[in-house]
């Protein structure tokens, strides 16, 4: 705002608590009675608003009388003539009508401030104040107001009646859709705006400002072109109904083939519009190709960011040929080859500019080569291969080189986008472990924060797991991080792979100094981390003398001042004399899954049935440690073949954990009272079946859930249709199979769904007829209901309506997901335990597949299961084996498949598929999953 700026308080100030009490609510109620003094002390008056809206901003509420005091006594401010004050008033009261009563009164006030020969510096805040204060039905009374605004040549006028009117569209759609010609208007400005600031010299509103300029009209000049960056984003959400419109649109907007013609200046409004064009294509596949030939045409856009933008959409285009990839990887090379020369050449290192965007282009093109099918890498490689190009192998070395010289100059945050990238080419190139390793010990002795610490021993982790050459180099570097780390998190993180990876190796006694050191030097939890890393070395390493040392070091640490530290080497000189006890507390690699066994223990302490029984942990899902350490380390899990996750927006809302939503289908559950009688649920599919497509007008998911003798089918259902109501919405299902395993009880349909109360749940219940076996099959769906218009006058359904009905996607009962869950054993240990348990073997011809790579892929997600090896298939080889680990939900224990595989060309996959299982059930159910 101009000359208006919220004090803030300052550290001194909050350590003796007078900000607490400056800022106090009820002291500035009681200091209100500024805004009734006669006459008004404009700094007084300005000083006190500060102190509102500042609490509005930590957080702070005022109650409906409280607030409706403060926004009348601002209110009285009105016709006061200090510029400044003014604009406070706009912002207290825009801020306060959300909370405050009768607001409605001050409309008359805010128009004429509105009124086109009133002064330039007030209409942009009374729009944005009025947007705030009218009611829905009053929209239509300030049509023309608004009207006028979105055409008005000042730049600031128009973005805020512009954006005044994206936040009115939810509330008044059809006034707001008459507009589309004056947001039209805005989008098509063909020159830079100029405009007049007001007579009093009060400055230019909401880009700063003061009253101290020169009285006169200041003319100044604007060529940011602003307002179409909110118009188009006004016209997408008029339009965004009708694709049709939306594509017209993005043709018309877009220029052509070169772009050249765009009527676009605003580079945020063609970013904006590119990504518009992302969601056609995605929707419309028809209109790919007129798409894509405007995209490739803001290839060559004079903006950075346009370019960027155009070629990332391109990238991540499911079916983009090899050429289209060469354009886009083309462009981001010509501005990735200029950051780099800029960084590198100059003697400010990355200081410059390009530094976020060539890390941009780094993340862009580090991502893109591991999603594509080798046929279209081969061509992204090919286009690597000219002098200063980055993406082929024997640039690599002069890559890092290039890197190493500015990556003390740039934030933590580019250096993790960098070492991400890193990392794939790593995997990618694996011949240049050597350099790129010396890259990150580098990297990792330099100053930075957990963030890129963490980044770069993640590196070394992928390396050392999937490039067995640099393993004994990387685990050296290793020990000597952490002789300096500061950080707890990763000291326990490498000790621990320390003690998986060391008594591996040739030499594992090297590493136990650098072990010992820990617990001499470092806090409680290394020193606990570093005990039970030694006792992995006593336990797995085959020489006795080694075990014998790791004795005494242990005897030592009896004496520690920490008592997990003195338990943990207690612990472990006891497992050192019993077998097996070090087998199963210390060469056993599964641990439950921390997700998995926290939704049973909510199922356990939600269920009523469960009083007085003990919890049974024998169906809890369980990953190997290995996976534990990964997930707890990494919350944004990276791909292992180490691309950087995508970003999130900063304000996207969390994704729910397992349990979470474990226990939200219970509470459901519980509330429905026909389910009282079912017992506990065995399994729910954490993950919704999609019945319908995105952009119809009913949305349905499924979920399942499984009961001992029972399985209830979850059908969330929303309605998009904002002036239809369904009544009487069910769900039918018709069995596609006549085995006659599940009989249909009832079905709870929904009475009544609107737009408003979507989604809404209907329950379908089946008995399983033989509760030991495992029914298995599809349900043709189809979604009946009555369809009744609403009155738009009363918003009431019509009495009469018609019956409908919408056909669904069918849905499955499977072995995995429905019966079968992933988890993790030592395959052979427990292929040789159930040896004398039930199994069963069989032999099917695979001709459909083309590789053994395709087959494996196919069968771990038929049956859901864990694969223990063999998921990796080196292309050169023809016979191969998959060795996958499953458990059975209800009681049905541990199964474990061995696939046995032969390709030959022309004739697909032969496969041998052996089943080991607690019992001859779950054999039958595996064999039925693959050969059904």
């Amino acid at each position: 705002m101009a000359s208006f700026a919220m004090a803030f308080p300052s550290k001194k100030e909050d350590e003796s608590g007078l900000s607490s009490y400056y800022n106090n609510k009820t002291t500035i109620i009681q200091e209100a009675r500024v805004f009734n003094d006669s006459p008004i002390s404009p700094r007084k008056c300005r000083a006190l608003i500060t102190r509102i809206v500042y609490l509005l901003y930590v957080g702070e509420t005022f109650g409906p009388q409280e607030a409706t005091t403060l926004f009348f006594g601002t209110t009285k401010l009105f016709q006061h003539k200090d510029s400044a004050l003014r604009q406070a008033v706009y912002l207290a009261i825009k801020e306060l009508a959300t909370t405050a009563e009768d607001v409605i009164m001050v409309t008359s006030s805010i128009m004429k401030d509105m009124q086109p020969n009133s002064e330039v510096i007030y209409r942009p805040n009374a729009i944005r104040a009025l947007c705030r204060i009218i009611d829905p039905s009053m929209a239509q009374g300030v049509e023309r107001f608004f009207k006028a605004a979105i055409v008005d040549r000042n730049p600031a006028i128009a973005s805020a009646a512009l954006v005044s009117a994206y936040h009115l569209f939810p509330h008044a759609k059809d006034v707001v859709k008459r507009w589309v010609n004056e947001a039209q208007e805005a989008v098509n400005a063909k020159s830079s705006s100029t405009f007049f600031g007001s007579s009093s010299g009060g400055g230019y509103l909401g880009f700063g400002g003061s009253s101290s300029q020169p009285n006169g009209p200041q003319a100044i000049a604007s060529s940011s072109y602003i307002a179409q960056y909110h118009g188009l984003g006004l016209l997408y959400l008029i339009r965004q109904q009708d694709r049709m419109a939306v594509t017209k649109m993005i043709q018309q907007l877009g220029g052509g083939k070169s772009g050249a013609g765009t009527t676009l200046k605003n580079p945020m409004a063609l970013c904006m519009l590119i990504r518009y064009a992302a969601k056609v294509m995605e929707e419309d596949p028809n209109v790919q190709r007129q798409m894509v030939e405007l995209l490739e045409g803001w290839l060559r856009h004079k903006s950075d960011m346009v370019n960027f933008e155009a070629a990332r959409v391109i990238c991540e285009m499911k079916n983009a040929t090899p050429a289209q990839l060469t354009k886009s990887i083309a462009a981001l090379l010509v501005i990735a080859k200029a950051c780099f020369e800029i960084c590198c050449h100059s003697h400010t290192g990355c200081s410059c500019s390009h530094a976020p965007k060539q890390c941009g282009h780094m993340q862009c093109r580090s991502r893109k080569p591991h999603r594509r099918p080798q046929s279209q890498r081969g061509d992204i490689r090919h286009h690597h291969t000219s002098k200063g190009r980055t993406g082929n192998e024997a640039s690599v070395d002069r890559l890092i080189k290039q890197i190493t010289g500015f990556m003390t100059e740039i934030s933590d945050e580019f250096k993790v986008i960098i070492v991400d990238a890193i990392r794939s080419l790593c995997l990618k190139f694996p011949t240049k472990h050597v350099s790129m390793l010396s890259f990150l010990s580098g990297v990792l002795r330099d100053e930075g924060g957990y963030d890129f610490k963490r980044a770069v021993v993640e590196a070394m982790f992928d390396m050392i797991k999937f490039i067995g050459e640099c393993k004994e180099q990387a685990l050296s570097h290793l020990c000597e991080f952490i002789e300096d780390c500061e950080f707890t998190k990763l000291s326990v993180r490498i000790l621990h792979l320390l003690g998986v990876e060391g008594p591996k190796s040739p030499q594992p006694a090297k590493y136990i100094r650098f072990i010992y050191n820990r617990v001499v030097l470092e806090n409680a939890t290394v020193r606990a981390a570093a005990v039970t890393s030694l006792a992995k070395f006593g336990v797995n390493s085959p020489e006795a003398s080694l075990k014998r040392s790791i004795t005494v070091l242990l005897n030592r640490c009896l004496d520690d001042v920490d008592d997990e530290v003195r338990d943990r080497a207690a612990f472990f000189l006891k497992v050192f004399k019993e077998k097996p006890l070090a087998d199963t507390y210390v060469k056993e690699e599964s641990v439950f899954s921390l997700a998995a066994l926290e939704a049973k223990l909510v199922a356990y302490v939600k269920d009523p049935s469960s009083a007085g029984q003990a919890l049974d942990v024998s169906s809890v899902q369980k990953i190997s440690r290995a996976q534990a350490a990964q997930e707890a380390a990494r919350p944004s899990s990276l791909d292992t073949i180490g691309v950087p996750a995508p970003n999130k927006a900063v304000d996207a809302p969390v994704a729910p954990s397992a349990a979470e939503k474990q226990s939200a289908y219970l509470q459901q559950l519980s509330e429905v009272p026909e389910f009282g009688s079912y017992g506990p649920v065995i399994n729910s599919s954490l993950t919704p079946a999609q019945l319908t497509e995105n952009e119809t007008e009913y949305q349905v998911t499924c979920v399942k859930h499984v009961f001992k003798e029972h399985i209830v089918f979850q059908y969330n259902v929303s309605n998009t249709l904002p002036d239809t109501v369904l009544e009487q919405v069910s769900v039918i299902m018709q069995p596609q199979s006549d085995d006659n395993a599940l009989s249909e009880d009832f079905i709870i349909p929904l009475p009544a769904l609107t737009a408003a109360n979507s989604p809404g749940t209907i329950y379908v219940s089946f008995t399983r007829n033989s509760p030991d076996q495992f029914a298995l099959g599809s349900f043709q769906c189809t979604l009946k209901f009555i369809s009744k218009e609403l009155d738009p006058a009363t918003g009431e359904p019509e009495e009469e309506g018609y019956e409908d009905e919408y056909q669904l996607e069918e849905v499955e009962l499977s072995a995995g997901g429905d019966y079968i869950i992933p988890s993790y054993s030592t395959f052979g240990a427990e292929w040789d335990r159930l040896r004398s348990a039930p199994s069963a073997t069989e032999t099917f011809a695979l001709s459909a597949m083309e590789s053994l790579k395709a087959a494996c892929d196919s069968i771990i997600e038929v049956l859901n299961m864990e694969p223990l090896g063999g998921s990796e298939v080196p292309s050169s080889t023809s016979v191969h084996t998959l060795q996958l680990s499953g458990l059975v939900t209800g009681g049905g224990g541990k199964v474990l498949v061995r696939c046995r595989m032969t390709f030959s060309r022309g004739q697909g996959v032969t496969l041998e598929l052996g089943v080991r299982a607690e019992k001859q059930e779950v054999c039958n159910l595996v064999l039925t999953a693959v050969g059904g």
